[in-house]
């Protein structure tokens, strides 16, 4: 097993946590960050699976790699596609309109491992776990396309193709040059812990750390540009998937019960015509 590096949304500087980005460590390469697990350099035997799969269920096809929020609503199938239609924008509103505000609290406290450590396969109660990948190995699985595994696991992709939604590019990402994809928190860990999961048991924070509901495989320097803003103040470069992105994080602030800062929502609003 290789050195696995860290990136966390938007949570730089001393003493904070960085997340990890998507893969182990290459075959000539190992790249080593501020926090890293660190194990030896190995070579990496390579075996392509195709498209992805999951239970035996064909992956999407590569014109239909992407599904509306309105159809995923557990977060478990691929992609984030746009709302176009004047019907989903509508019901995007309506749906955004049921959550509740408040302001932030305050950020003392907060570490990244107050949600467990990434990305844990042990969570109960979040799609695909206890299935023997790590979370970050089941969104990659779930999004990627032309997906390539370590030989010998199902798990460990060394390669794919990534439709990412936030800057509309197709990304042709290797290991090799891992942090050109992290995946992201929609709804950042920090905005959670600031906006009431600081009062959670640690076993609900694990939840929305490592439900794919909250989690997508994005261009990193997107990622990384998003910190832990709410929509008021970061959105996708892409403009189209700026109303699906904001029903998403809606979604998410429903399920949890975590609510959104005023102006926060009123920009999920505007995304999609409201």
């Amino acid at each position: 097993m290789g050195v696995e590096r860290y990136r966390e949304s938007g949570e730089r500087g001393p003493g904070r946590a960085v997340r990890r980005p998507l893969v182990r460590g290459g075959a000539a390469v190992c790249v080593i960050a501020a926090l890293t697990l660190v194990a030896g350099c190995k070579g990496d035997d390579v075996h392509g699976a195709g498209p992805a799969t999951r239970s035996g269920a064909p992956a999407p096809s590569s014109d239909g790699h992407s599904v509306s929020p309105l159809a995923n609503p557990d977060g478990t199938k691929p992609g984030l596609a746009p709302l176009t239609g004047e019907s989903d924008r509508a019901a995007a509103r309506k749906l955004i309109g049921t959550v509740a505000t408040k302001g932030r609290g305050p950020k003392t406290g907060y570490k990244r491992d107050q949600f467990g450590y990434a990305w844990m396969d042990s969570v109960n109660g979040v799609p695909f776990a206890h299935n023997g990948c790590d979370t970050r190995d089941d969104v990659l699985k779930r999004d990627g396309q032309d997906v390539s595994f370590r030989k010998g696991s199902n798990c460990v992709l060394v390669a794919m193709t990534l439709h990412d939604p936030y800057t509309g590019k197709t990304i042709q990402w290797t290991k090799a040059h891992a942090a050109t994809v992290q995946i992201d928190h929609v709804m950042p860990l920090s905005y959670d812990w600031q906006m009431g999961a600081a009062h959670w048991p640690k076993e609900k924070r694990e939840q929305i750390a490592n439900d794919p509901l909250n989690l997508l495989p994005v261009d990193g320097p997107a990622n990384s540009s998003k910190s832990d803003s709410g929509p008021a103040t970061w959105l996708p470069p892409n403009k189209g998937i700026r109303c699906a992105y904001s029903v998403r994080f809606a979604q998410v602030s429903l399920k949890y019960k975590l609510p959104v800062t005023a102006a926060d929502k009123q920009a999920m609003l505007r995304q999609c015509g409201g």
